[in-house]
């Protein structure tokens, strides 16, 4: 699953395209690589870290979500790890 798309339904972001431009114009890191485009690939088991606010999540994908559901189907979808 592309990961502005992944982003969109784990509800880190409001729309899409919001996570597309995030993920284009800052540092989001997959298994510690930096990626700069939208379509870059995510599966289950991947590491995600990515400054949100002022803070900076790390979170594990535990599963691709089919729709944009509700919050706590979104929670689902990721587990966030201590970031060091």
């Amino acid at each position: 699953m592309r990961l502005d798309k992944w982003l969109w339904h784990a509800r880190f972001f409001k729309t899409r395209s919001l996570a597309a431009r995030y993920v284009e114009k800052s540092r989001c890191r997959i298994d510690g690589r930096a990626v700069d485009k939208a379509h870059a690939t995510v599966t289950p088991g991947m590491v995600l870290t990515f400054a949100l606010g002022p803070h900076v999540k790390v979170v594990r994908v535990m599963a691709l979500g089919e729709r944009r559901g509700p919050a706590p189907e979104a929670r689902t979808l990721y587990e966030e790890i201590d970031s060091p």
